[in-house]
C-alpha cells in the first residue's frame, strides 16, 4: 500500500503547487495537498494562526484514515508541518503513523527572518483588497531563480491573486513572527531542502534555524531554484524526496492498521502514544554509533541476529537502539555485579566477539553458547564469568527494544498500552489508588460516584 504525503503549501499558494510533484512521485507516494485557511479553496474564517492552521491539518489527517504518512511543508507550510509533527511525536494530537518530514524552504519554528521594508511592502499589496496581477507577478519573480514557463507562471499567479487578504496579512503580521522554538527536538527523519538562490530562507537560514530542531535531519541544496521549489525544479525535488523515502524512511516494521487505530484512539494516553510513536520511527541506515565504534556496532548486530532473530525483510536495528540507550545512560535499571560500566562492558565484550562474528553466524553461535554454559576461555578484558553476565544483560536489552516496538506488540497480541486515555477512568487502578478514589468521588456527580463505589467493592 502506498504511503500518503500530506502537503502544506507556501504563502500565496495552494495545494496546486504540488501538482507537478504529485505526477512525478506517483507510485512512490500518494501526495495529498491541503489548502491552509485563506488560500486556494479554504476560507480564512477557519482560522489563520499557526495553531488554527495546525488543527485544520490534524483534522484532515485524522479524517483520512491513513495509517502510514509523511508531512511535506513548503515555506509557511513548513512551520505548520513542524508543529503538527511535534504534536504527533509527543502524542498530543491523537495522530499516529508519521514516518518522516520533508521541509522545503521552510519558515522556521522561530520567527521568520524577513526585512521590515519587504514585509511592509507586501502588507501594502493586500491593504485594500485582493492582490493585483502586477503585485502577484512581482512576488513570484522575486521568489524564483528564473522566469517560470507560461503554464506554471499562470498557476502561480492565480494562487497569489485568489489569496484572502486577511490570511495574507495575518501571516505577515503574526504567523511568521510566532515563536514555537521551545519545542523539544523532534526525532522524526527529516529532509530539509533549500533553494540555492533563495534569500531569507536559503541554505544558511535552514542550517541555522531549521536543521537544529531535527537531530535526524539532512539538508540538501537544490541548484537552479530560489524559494518556489515545487514550481521551479519539480524533477530535482521529486528525485530527492523519492531517495529520502526509499533510503531513509521506507524501512523497519510497519505497525498494522488495526493497531494504529487503537493507538490513535482515546483509549491510549498522550504520553504512551508519544512513546510508541518514537519507537515506531525507522532506524537510520547511515547513523554513526554514539558509544560503540563501527566494528563494535556491526558485531552487536550479529549478536542481535542470533539472540533476537526477526522475521521478514524489515527488521528493527536493535544494535543501533542499544547504542543510543548507552549514549543516553538509560537502561532497565539493573547492572550485573562485577561488570564495569555498561558502555565499557559492551565495548570489551564486543571486541572479544569480533573474530567469531567475522567468521560467520555458526561460529558466533558456538562462542555465545560456550559463554552461556561457562566453558568459554576469554582472551580479552572481561573474564569468562563477566562475559556470561554481560551476554545475559545484552540479551535483555536487545529483546526489550524488540518487544517495545508497537509492531512487535501487535505480533504478540499485546494491547497493554491501551491504558484508558488521559481522562478520569472508571476501570483499572487509578480510582483504587490511595486517596484517588475518594478525591474523585467527592468531585463527581452523585450517580456516577455511586457507580464507582459499587465497582470498587
Amino acid at each position: 500500500m502506498t504511503a500518503t504525503a500530506f502537503c502544506l503549501h507556501a504563502l500565496g499558494s495552494s495545494s496546486e503547487e504540488f501538482a507537478l510533484l504529485h505526477d512525478r512521485l506517483d507510485g512512490t507516494l500518494d501526495l495529498v495537498g491541503i489548502d491552509l485557511p485563506g488560500f486556494g479553496t479554504s476560507p480564512a474564517a477557519v482560522g489563520t494562526t499557526v495553531e488554527e492552521m495546525a488543527q485544520q491539518v490534524e483534522r484532515a489527517i485524522g479524517a483520512s484514515g491513513v495509517t502510514e504518512w509523511l508531512l511535506v511543508g513548503h515555506s509557511m507550510g513548513g512551520k505548520v508541518a513542524a508543529v503538527v509533527a511535534d504534536r504527533t511525536i509527543s502524542g498530543a494530537n491523537g495522530l499516529f503513523g508519521l514516518r518522516g518530514v520533508v521541509l522545503m524552504a521552510a519558515s522556521p519554528l522561530s520567527p521568520e527572518p524577513m526585512g521590515d521594508d519587504r514585509r511592509q511592502a507586501m502588507l501594502g499589496w493586500a491593504a485594500h483588497g485582493p492582490i493585483s496581477t502586477s503585485h502577484a507577478t512581482e512576488f513570484v519573480d522575486a521568489n524564483t531563480a528564473a522566469t517560470l514557463d507560461t503554464e506554471r507562471m499562470r498557476a502561480a499567479l492565480h494562487d497569489v491573486e485568489r489569496t484572502d487578504p486577511e490570511a495574507w496579512t495575518a501571516w505577515l503580521e503574526r504567523g511568521s513572527r510566532e515563536d514555537w522554538s521551545d519545542a523539544a527536538p523532534n526525532p522524526t527523519p527529516a529532509l530539509v531542502l533549500a533553494g540555492a538562490e533563495d534569500g531569507d530562507l536559503g541554505e544558511d537560514a535552514q542550517r541555522r534555524h531549521t536543521l537544529p530542531h531535527w537531530p535526524h535531519g539532512h539538508l540538501e541544496v537544490v541548484p537552479g531554484a530560489a524559494h518556489l521549489l515545487p514550481w521551479e525544479q519539480p524533477d530535482d525535488v521529486a528525485d530527492r524526496i523519492r531517495r529520502f523515502w526509499e533510503r531513509r524512511v521506507d524501512r523497519g516494521p510497519l505497525v498494522p492498521e488495526d493497531t494504529v487505530r487503537v493507538i490513535a484512539s482515546p483509549r491510549v494516553s498522550a504520553r504512551m502514544r508519544g512513546a510508541l510513536a518514537a519507537r515506531a520511527l525507522p532506524d537510520d541506515p547511515d547513523a554513526e554509533p554514539r558509544v560503540l565504534d563501527r566494528t563494535q556496532l556491526d558485531t552487536l548486530r550479529a549478536v542481535a541476529d542470533h539472540l533476537v532473530p526477526q522475521a521478514g525483510d524489515r527488521p528493527i536495528d536493535l544494535a543501533l537502539r542499544v547504542d543510543a540507550q548507552l549514549a543516553a545512560g538509560v537502561g532497565d535499571g539493573w547492572r550485573p555485579d562485577g561488570l564495569p560500566a555498561d558502555a565499557d562492558a559492551f565495548r570489551a565484550a564486543l571486541d572479544e566477539l569480533h573474530g567469531a562474528a567475522k567468521a560467520g553466524p555458526d561460529r558466533l553461535a558456538e562462542v555465545l553458547d560456550a559463554i552461556a554454559d561457562g566453558t568459554y576461555e576469554s582472551t580479552g578484558a572481561l573474564r569468562g564469568d563477566q562475559l556470561r553476565a554481560w551476554a545475559e544483560d545484552a540479551a535483555v536489552d536487545l529483546a526489550r527494544h524488540w518487544i517495545a516496538h508497537p509492531a512487535t506488540m501487535a505480533e504478540i497480541d499485546f494491547d497493554g498500552y491501551a491504558n484508558g486515555g488521559d481522562g478520569v477512568r472508571k476501570q483499572g487502578f487509578q480510582l483504587l489508588g490511595a486517596g484517588e478514589r475518594e478525591a474523585w468521588e467527592a468531585a463527581a456527580p452523585a450517580e456516577t460516584a455511586g457507580t464507582a463505589t459499587e465497582a470498587g467493592r
